[in-house]
Order: structure tokens, then sequence, then C-alpha cells
């Protein structure tokens, strides 16, 4: 049949667009390589430059090529070349987990045998540590639980003698625990193995290790679904998908979906489980992982039995048992002909029922012989009874910590008291030698104002008043005045014995003071006191003849040069609920006007009087919340003429302490 000239030139079109898309493909993908492996070169001269000697280093530089074996054993060839001892053993080892990624389990143990004597030769603890963690890895893969937890306690062993552990140390301490936990899982010491993993999180944790972490909530899971706490299982399960999410691990996504499946399986819960084992399978294929690959398609095999789909079931376990096989994985071999015998007596073929039931029976057995389990089981109490040694040796090594910490913080107990016993005597001292001279300017003051009320002048005046009323016989006058004088002398010499008296007391006193100047003045001044209706003055508490020093003032300064009308009104009332006021206003000639006639003499005089009472008044104030006021307002009429003075002292009533009336 002939085609169209057209359909011909349509169909070479196609063709040579087909290569010359194939040709534009080949040509990128080949500068892609070119382009990584021109970055591979650059990195490995780096690292041939530097040769560094801690796993970290290396790990920064060669890890995102660490997944590559055509890589990984340029490096080796490298590193031999060049005598780097470091890097051969780390080449060794990432080459050694490529094969057990692809179940190539013999292949990896032998390479990272050969790690570990590298490692020897360099006498590097890391990579040691590093090696025989992955041997014991790989040995638990292939179910060989003997040789697993040995190489797995060795490399426990060498990193729990590091003082001071490193990063990398610290990992694989986690790891070991981890592994370790795994193989208690397979001997059902799950309480152990819950134990080594919490230990091995706290160590993840701290190192941020999000690869770690999800590791260990996958193997707490599987502890728990043993136990039969599914939903403890599924919550640790899905915590660890979320780290695996996280990091974009597909061999995690892989491992938590069949564990999330298994649980629903248990859960009765088929159609969840079978869309979930489905994607570990598909994902398992893709990364080629013959582990997971085996146990995806025996736990398809499952649910699908579990739903009655019996004949996809046979599929999928016959699949998942041929691939265990082919890797020597003697769990899922166990797991795939228990399920076919379940299967097969299901369907009544009790011939093909039986024969995978033995042969179950027969690979367990190689799993979990007698003398295995003693030898393992010795290994863990004796693993447990140097983990406990070690521990009552710590605890033992910080109770002596402790004790001699004890012993110093107890010296330095008693030197504290001792330096404290000293600064308090010193500041005890300090403050009575305060208080003395308090005492003594309180004493020194008093002894002022004594002499300033005690004035001779003002005495001798007063008598010479009285001796004129004597002589020009007026006895009755004179009798009233010796009595007001001698009472005002005897309040004055009480008041000089004590530091306060009452308001009430005060205004007495000043009354008689001024009625004994008023002679001299032939009773011209008009004295006057008024207190407001809510003022108690027996209550309130005053400096001892404090107002004194201002109705002093008030007659020299201001009346004694008046000719008439002279007048002085003494106010108490209250303004502030914190304050007594009290006002001495006088209508004299005014400050101005008296410092004109005789300044010296007077300001002296009021100088002295004024200070003492400040000093008092500020002395007082001490045992209140506020402190005193003075104000000294000059009057002036509407011509600006002076009409006198007023003073406003106001002296606080609130104490800091409560007083008693």
């Amino acid at each position: 049949m002939k085609y169209p000239k057209t359909h011909t030139i349509r169909n070479y079109t196609n063709y040579l667009l087909v290569i010359l898309l194939f040709c534009f493909f080949s040509t990128s993908i080949l500068h892609a390589q070119d382009n990584n492996n021109s970055e591979f070169d650059k990195d490995v001269a780096s690292l041939m430059s530097t040769k560094p000697k801690r796993y970290a280093k290396i790990d920064a530089l060669i890890r995102k090529h660490s997944r590559d074996s055509v890589k990984m054993k340029t490096l080796i060839n490298s590193s031999k070349n060049t005598n780097y001892l470091e890097g051969e053993s780390y080449a060794l080892n990432s080459l050694g987990v490529v094969y057990r990624n692809v179940s190539l389990y013999e292949r990896s143990i032998k390479t990272h045998e050969t790690a570990k004597v590298v490692a020897d030769q360099a006498e590097n603890l890391e990579l040691q540590i590093v090696s025989l963690n992955n041997i014991g890895v790989a040995y638990r893969r292939m179910d060989l639980v003997k040789p697993a937890l040995d190489f797995h306690t060795k490399a426990l062993d060498i990193s729990r003698s590091i003082k001071d552990p490193s990063k990398t140390v610290s990992y694989n301490i986690a790891v070991s625990q981890n592994s370790i936990g795994n193989i208690y899982l397979i001997l059902d010491q799950y309480e152990l193995a819950l134990k080594q993993f919490e230990k091995s999180i706290a160590i993840e944790k701290q190192a941020g290790n999000r690869l770690g972490l999800a590791i260990n909530y996958q193997n707490i899971g599987y502890a728990y679904e043993a136990q039969g706490d599914l939903l403890s299982a599924l919550r640790n399960y899905k915590l660890s998908l979320e780290f695996n999410e996280q990091i974009n691990s597909n061999l995690g996504r892989v491992i938590c979906y069949n564990s999330i499946g298994q649980v629903y399986i248990k859960q009765k819960k088929y159609v969840d489980a079978k869309v979930i084992i489905e994607q570990a399978l598909i994902k398992a294929l893709n990364i080629n992982d013959q582990f997971y690959i085996a146990e995806s398609y025996i736990n398809l095999g499952w649910v699908q039995k579990e739903i009655g789909d019996l004949l996809s079931s046979e599929g999928s376990l016959k699949k998942g048992l041929q691939v265990a096989k082919q890797y020597n994985l003697n769990l899922s071999i166990v797991e795939a002909d228990k399920l076919l015998s379940e299967l097969y007596t299901g369907t009544e073929d009790y011939q093909s029922a039986l024969t995978h039931y033995k042969e179950s029976v027969k690979v367990e057995k190689t799993i979990n012989n007698n003398r295995n389990l003693r030898y393992v089981n010795d290994v863990i109490i004796q693993y447990e009874n140097e983990a406990k040694n070690n521990e009552i040796k710590a605890l033992a090594s910080e109770n002596q910590i402790v004790r001699l910490k004890l012993e110093r913080n107890k010296k330095l107990f008693w030197y504290s008291m001792l330096a404290l016993a000293i600064i308090s005597g010193i500041l005890v001292a300090l403050y009575r030698n305060r208080q003395l001279n308090q005492e003594k300017q309180i004493l020194t003051l008093e002894q002022d104002m004594l002499r300033s009320q005690m004035n001779p002048h003002f005495i001798f005046n007063s008598l010479n008043s009285i001796k004129l009323y004597i002589i020009n016989n007026e006895k009755e006058n004179a009798v009233y005045y010796l009595n007001k004088f001698s009472k005002l002398i005897r309040k004055i010499l009480v008041a000089s014995s004590e530091k306060e008296n009452s308001l009430e007391d005060e205004l007495d006193t000043m009354k008689l003071y001024m009625n004994i100047e008023n002679i001299r003045f032939s009773n011209e001044i008009d004295y006057e006191i008024k207190v407001d209706d809510t003022i108690n003055t027996a209550n309130i508490r005053v400096p001892s003849l404090v107002l004194q020093p201002f109705l002093e003032n008030a007659i020299w300064h201001g009346l004694s040069s008046k000719k008439d009308d002279k007048k002085i009104v003494l106010h108490v009332y209250r303004i502030q609920d914190d304050f007594v006021s009290i006002s001495i206003t006088d209508n004299g000639i005014g400050r101005k006007e008296s410092n004109k006639i005789n300044q010296d003499k007077i300001l002296k005089r009021k100088s002295v009087g004024i200070a003492i009472t400040k000093a008092r008044l500020a002395n007082f104030s001490k045992a209140y919340t506020n402190d005193y006021k003075i104000e000294i307002e000059d009057l002036h009429d509407n011509n600006q003429k002076a009409i006198g003075t007023k003073v406003i002292v106001k002296i606080p009533t609130r104490s800091v302490v409560l007083r008693t009336a």
C-alpha cells in the first residue's frame, strides 16, 4: 500500500523532530552531568588541599555527592593516591550506605569493614564509630540480631569513652541507641526499647536533627503497636511522617506509609490502609529499596486478603516473598509465608497452607534459635548492668562534686556571715553616730531656742515694766502682769525640756508672751487669735515655742516704729489634709521700711531667730510624710503702700509612723 506524498513528508518531518529533540535533551543531560562533575572535582580538590580530620568538615564538602557510587569510588582512589585515610574511610562508608539502600547487604558490610580498618589506621575515633554503626545497621536489616547488637554496643562504648564528644559522636550515640532499641523490639523487649528511643530523641532534639527524630518516633510507634496501643502508635507514626515531609525523604515516607497502613488494617480501616500502602509501594519502587519493596508488597497482600480480593492478595504476597528470598530478608519471608498460609487456609488449599506455614516456622527458627536468643539476652543484661554501673559511678562522682560544693558553700556562708556581721556593726555604729549627731544638733537647737526665748533684754524690759506698775502704786496691774510673767517663764523652761507640745499649749504660751510684750507698748497692740472650727488644737503637735520668733519679728520689725493702730492676728486653719496652716499678720510698716530704719541690729537678730526655727522645723518634719513650709507675704494697699506683713507657717500633721495624741 502506498502512502500519499504529503503523508510521507509529514512522517519524515516528525522523524527529524524526534531526532532533534533527542539530541537536545541528550546534550542538556550531558551538560548538566559535566557541571555536576566539575563541581565534584572542585570539592575533591578542596578536600585534598586541606585534608580535614573531623568527620563534619569532610561531610560538609562531600555530603551532596555521597549517594553517587561512581563519585565515591573516585574519592576512594584519590584519597589512596594522596594517603588521605580520613577521606578514604568517609568515602567507603558512603559507598556502603549506597549498597545497603539497594539491599546489597553483604557488599555493604564488607565495604564498611574496610572503612573501619582504614579508620583504625588513621586512629580516628569518629570514623571508627560511624563504621561500626553502619555495620550494625546492615546486619540488623538482614535480621541478624547477634552481630548487629555486637557492633552497635562497640560503637556506643567508644562514644561514651570520649569525654568531650563532638556533634558527630553525639549523633552516633543516638544512632547506636536507636539501633539497640530496634533489636530490643525484635526480642519483644518493648520497655527497654522505648527507653533507648527516648534517650536517642533527647540527643536528636538537642542537635536539631529532624531525620533522627523521624526515625525515633517511627520506632516508638512500632513499640506501641506491638503492645497493642494502636492510638499511641498511630500518633507517633504521623509525627514521624511530619518530620519526613519536612526533610522531603521518600524513604521515610515509604516506612511511615507502611506502618500507618498496618495500623489501619488492625483498626479494620481497610480502604484507608489500601490507599496508603499502594502509595508506599509506588515510592519504594521509585527508590529501588528492595527491603521496603518486599514489605510494601506483603502489606498490600495482607489488606487485599482482608477485603476479600484473594487473587490480588496471592499475587502481591508472592511478589513480596520473591524479593525477600532474593535478598535474604528473613523477617519478610516469615511474614509473607504466614499470610500465604492464612490465605490458602481460607481457600481450602490446605497443602499449600501447610507448606508455607512450615517454611515460616523454619526461617523463624533460624532467626530466634535458643542459642542466639540466650547470647543476645546475656549481652542485654551485660549492657544494662554496665550502663547501670556507669550511672552509679556518675552519681558517685556527682555526689562527690556536690559534697565539695556544699563544703565550699558552707565556708562561703560563714565567711559571708562574718562579713555581714562586720558590715552590720559598721552600719550600726554609723547609724548610732548619726543619731548622736542629730541628738546633739537637736540639743544645740533647743539651747539656742531657750537662749532666744530667755533674751536678757526681754526679761529686763518686762521686769522694768512691772516695776513701773509697783512704783506707780498700781498693785493690781503689778500682780496681774507679774503672774503672767511667771507663767510665761515657767512655760519657757518646761518647753526647753520638751521637743514638742500641743498646738493648744503653744497658743496659750504665745498669748502670755503677747501680754508681757504688750506692757511695753502700753497695751496698744491689738492681739487676736482665731482658730477654725475644724481644727482640734489639742491633737496637733508642733515644736515648742515655734511661733515666738515670728511674733517677735512682727512686734519689733513691723509695729515698734508705728505710732498707733497696732494689730497682730494669729489665724489657725487647714487648707490641705497633710498640713495645718498658721498665719501671723501684722499691720506694721513692712519689711522694706523697717530695714531702712535699723537694718544692722534687727537683721542680725532676725536672722538668728528664724534660722533656729527653720532648723527645728526641719528636724520636726523628719517624722512626717511632708516637709514644713514658710511663706512671707508683703501686704500693700491699692496705691502699693506697705500696710503690713503676713507670715504663713505650714506644719505637717501626717506622720510616717502613727502617733498617739
